[in-house]
């Protein structure tokens, strides 16, 4: 990185805005030129004659009103100023958010006045003009959205910049000398931004950590966590307290719980799996009807609440899975020991039970905390073998173990006909409207150093849609029961899919010739259960999994039930994974209140805890996310010299992105690196067409590309367009 020579501070061509800020923030109140000069620490006579010449051009622009001669007043409260949110674009500019506002506002980049992505923000929106598209001027910061950024540092001889690979941050940030810290040039930063002074160019930070150097593994997924916020390790306080919990079963406990440690009972879990929250129990019944249980890890046996180790389980509120690492909500003595439902081990569990007749009605329902034995630990594979050849020998190459067992012959029975119950739920669930995202995970072979050796697609299976079903019955039972009491309750919502969403997608699914029916709500789910299932295998696959989606709304969690469109349930909450997820937690603390007779809970402190466990969620995702893209990157680097074969799964004005079919990893080829001709982008037909040829580069296209550039940083690949797949 070259030397910066400039200073941290600009010249104001004028104080327009900074007198907007200073009048809007005293709204009832008159200022002269000398105490807005004095606000913004101004007293030479060059900043005063500035300061009366704006004043005077804000007035004529009846911004502002002269209340009495020399001084002026904002002009009164009006619908031209709105709180919101800014989203940055990449580019330097930004569209203003609010929900008052009937589309998004555009915010060029001399208007943002230090208003950073997300933030909360007061926005001035200029009266439109003809044939202009709305424009807005950022007010006031109210509450910034983050102030922890990660980036790479270049140390001069007296301060220091830090660059971030963020493309919607468009600002490096100003580090004093004696607020660099143990930095090194080059060194990989965790800063926080302390403040941004009116003149400033660039917001002033001090380095809070060091992450090491560029291009490391561990230096790059700890950028990732640190990027959002998220924890790499314990406190060591934490650490402590967790270590001299009493996990042991005592009989005094047993007593107060429903004793099923005599009832088959086994766990289907992945084989790389450390913590097993969930297992399910069979037992055949006199009257012919099965009892099935589904047992969850009691994990609010250990969790106390107010203590050192609930507060920071409730901080995280969930476990982030990366692709070389988990970073657990609770300690490994809880996670992978005391809560983890490990085979031939007694364990405390909160249990829902049901019994279920042939056609996979649920008959009666108990709910409550239980004693558990169990009996097998199973591997979706496994199981999936099972399921498929009804065989009671797991062979060597499906076997965890490294050789070949066999399984009881009750085992077999029980997975056979929990499959068979499985499916008549899926079924009922498919027929009442719910989505079926089965979408291809990309997972990678590591080796010991965590370095990618090839790529795999994890694909639901059989196995996966048995614990699928009957953990989203426990779900779906616990939130109906707590639900029709009409008392506080965590439930997990999904609202309707974005109409405005939906029809952006059918523009681009229409180019590989399918189409979504928008009559009513029935039959958009319908359609799209159709269109997941009609591109299975095909080379879009991937495109219009992810396209739906990104087309439907967030899952959250609330107090207020409105369903869950995606399952099509009218209620539903998050009970079967608390090791994971501190919303189970709420959900089983709740239960056994409302069991033992309690009344309803407060329903704003809750609200404000499901707010703050939804929050976290995304920020888990997001950095689950990038380390994918990072592994993809670093998967690619091994492989520059290799000629791939892709599918085009964007096109933009500045060239095209290649999704490569055999590793799922996407890149970009720009527009200028395409030789072949001179493209230009179309935008009624989302392709580029070349100037001379007329060839077309559109979504869905196969061309051939090779590695340009793979950038691990910021987890960017650029491709090489070679040719196209005729």
């Amino acid at each position: 990185m070259g030397k910066r020579l400039r200073k941290p501070v600009k010249k104001d061509k004028d104080f327009a805005d900074k007198i907007i800020k200073i009048l809007s923030q005293s709204a009832n109140k008159a200022f002269n030129y000398k105490q807005i000069a004095a606000k913004l620490e101004l007293d030479d006579t060059q900043s005063r004659n500035q300061i009366i010449k704006d004043l005077k051009i804000l007035a004529a622009q009846k911004k502002i009103v002269e209340s009495e001669p020399g001084k002026y007043l904002i002009k009164a409260a009006s619908k031209e100023y709105y709180e919101g949110k800014i989203d940055m674009t990449g580019r330097k500019t930004a569209y203003f958010v609010c929900p008052d506002l009937e589309e998004d506002i555009f915010i060029p980049t001399n208007n943002l006045n230090h208003a950073l992505d997300k933030d909360v923000v007061k926005v001035y929106v200029y009266n439109r003009r003809k044939g202009r598209r709305e424009e807005g001027e950022v007010i006031e910061v109210i509450e910034r959205n983050k102030t922890d950024f990660v980036g790479v540092i270049d140390i001069q001889k007296n301060f220091a910049f830090v660059s971030t690979a963020n493309p919607k941050m468009y600002t490096d940030i100003f580090i004093p000398k004696d607020k660099i810290g143990e930095a090194e040039q080059g060194d990989v930063v965790l800063v926080h931004i302390e403040d941004w002074p009116a003149r400033a160019d660039s917001p002033f930070g001090k380095v809070v950590k060091v992450l090491g150097k560029p291009g490391e593994h561990d230096t790059e997924i700890h950028a990732i966590l640190a990027e959002y916020g998220l924890p790499a390790e314990f406190p060591i306080e934490v650490e402590t307290y967790a270590q001299k919990i009493d996990t042991s079963i005592t009989k005094e406990e047993i007593a107060k719980r429903r004793d099923m440690r005599d009832t088959l009972t086994f766990t289907i879990d992945p084989k790389d799996a450390k913590d097993f929250d969930d297992a399910l129990s069979f037992k055949i019944l006199e009257n012919g009807h099965y009892e099935i249980g589904i047992h969850i890890a009691d994990v609010s046996h250990y969790l106390e609440e107010g203590t050192i180790l609930d507060d920071e389980a409730y901080q995280r509120a969930t476990s982030v899975y990366l692709v070389d690492r988990v970073v657990p909500m609770l300690p490994e003595v809880l996670s992978n020991f005391a809560c983890s439902l490990r085979p031939n081990e007694e364990k405390f569990t909160f249990s829902a039970v049901f019994e279920i007749n042939e056609k996979a009605q649920v008959i009666n329902q108990w709910f409550g905390r239980t004693v558990i034995y169990s009996d097998q630990r199973f591997a979706y594979d496994e199981a999936q073998y099972i399921i498929e050849t009804k065989d009671n020998t797991i062979p060597v190459e499906t076997s965890i173990t490294g050789s070949s067992y066999k399984v009881s012959d009750n085992i077999v029975a029980a997975t056979l006909k929990m499959d068979e119950l499985a499916k008549i739920l899926r079924r009922k669930r498919m027929n009442e409207g719910a989505i079926s995202f089965d979408k291809v995970e990309v997972k990678f072979n590591l080796d010991q150093e965590g370095e990618p050796e090839g790529v795999y697609f994890k694909i639901s299976k059989d196995a996966n849609h048995l614990i699928e079903e009957f953990m989203l019955l426990a779900n779906r039972k616990v939130a109906e029961y707590i639900g029709k009491q009409k008392k506080t309750f965590v439930y997990r919502i999904h609202d309707e899919p974005n109409e405005d969403k939906l029809i952006a997608m059918q523009t681009v699914i229409s180019k590989f010739g399918y189409k979504i029916d928008f009559r009513n709500k029935g039959d958009i789910s319908k359609s799209l259960n159709n269109l997941l299932a009609e591109v299975v295998g095909k080379k879009e696959q991937n495109l219009i999994d992810t396209l739906t989606i990104r087309s439907m709304s967030k899952a959250k969690y609330s107090t207020d039930n409105i369903g869950h469109y995606g399952l099509a349930f009218e209620y539903y909450t998050h009970f079967t994974s608390p090791i994971r997820r501190y919303p189970d937690v709420m959900v089983h603390r709740l239960l056994q209140f409302y069991l033992d007779g309690g009344k309803s809970a407060d329903e704003e402190t809750y609200e404000t805890k499901c707010l703050h466990s939804s929050t976290m969620e995304g920020l888990a995702t997001n950095a689950e996310r990038d380390s994918i893209k990072y592994m993809q990157v670093k998967y690619m680097q091994n492989h520059q010299d290799e000629e791939f074969l892709g599918v085009i799964s964007g096109v933009t004005e500045w060239g095209i992105y290649v999704e490569i079919i055999q590793n799922k990893c996407e890149g970009m080829v720009r527009i200028r690196d395409i030789k072949e001709d001179y493209y230009t982008f179309d935008e009624k037909q989302y392709a580029l067409v070349g100037a001379t040829s007329n060839n077309i580069l559109q979504l869905g296209d196969e061309i051939f590309v090779k590695v340009k550039n793979a950038d691990l940083v910021k987890k960017q690949l650029d491709f090489n367009f070679l040719r196209r797949n005729e």
